[in-house]
């Protein structure tokens, strides 16, 4: 969430692809960080994935959930606390009232929005609810079945334990490069709800949440 603040207020990131390669890499280094502690479980529908195959103890899953939806609002708090000035300098200069509809433009750092509006497809694309379920279902099933297959012992063709996580975050890369123009690709329920949940209650308000027929 940080690279896309820092390319809205900043523009210190030119292009879809810078962003979608620091996220590939950061889950990439995320993996390495934790697999050792909770097999890196970052996403709740990997968590539910685990467990309906067969390969996560079921009593587990509602302590990763927790953790991954608490994890990621206290990352949204962290990184308003980083960029909360720069925020209000950016919606004073540009006239966006915090709250208003017009300030999803800045509510997109924290959630998920369709159409996306970093890349303005606002103004005159339509990307409709039922095209944005579909985007999201494709692009986090093709997250989960390279995992898996990236993981799974049985799969004799697999790369060594060692690489594993770089290329589930080029997978990420490259999913978020291809479904990002429509929903900002949010793949992971947690990295899109406890985000948006905390813009919410730092004023963005109903902008946070501008579907009245439960989009997000």
């Amino acid at each position: 969430c940080g690279s896309i603040a820092v390319t809205m207020l900043f523009s210190s990131h030119s292009g879809l692809f810078q962003i979608a390669a620091i996220w590939g890499i950061s889950v990439a280094l995320a993996i390495y960080a934790t697999r050792h502690i909770s097999c890196a479980h970052l996403n709740p529908a990997v968590s539910i994935a685990m467990v309906t195959a067969g390969r996560m103890a079921p009593r587990k899953l509602f302590s990763y959930l927790l953790g991954q939806f608490t994890g990621a609002l206290l990352a949204a708090l962290l990184l308003y606390i980083l960029f909360s000035i720069s925020i209000a300098q950016f919606e004073s200069i540009n006239g966006i009232l915090r709250g208003s509809p017009d300030s999803v433009k800045t509510a997109m750092i924290f959630g998920n929005f369709y159409p996306n509006p970093g890349l303005g497809l606002g103004y005159g694309i339509t990307v409709s609810t039922m095209n944005a379920f579909l985007a999201e279902m494709v692009g986090t099933f093709a997250l989960v079945f390279l995992i898996f297959s990236l993981t799974d012992g049985c799969n004799v063709g697999r790369l060594d334990d060692s690489l594993s996580p770089l290329f589930i975050g080029l997978s990420i890369t490259i999913i978020i490069s291809v479904i990002a123009p429509l929903t900002q690709a949010g793949l992971n329920s947690a990295r899109n709800l406890s985000p948006r949940l905390f813009a919410y209650l730092a004023g963005w308000k109903g902008a946070a949440f501008p579907d009245t027929h439960w989009g997000f």
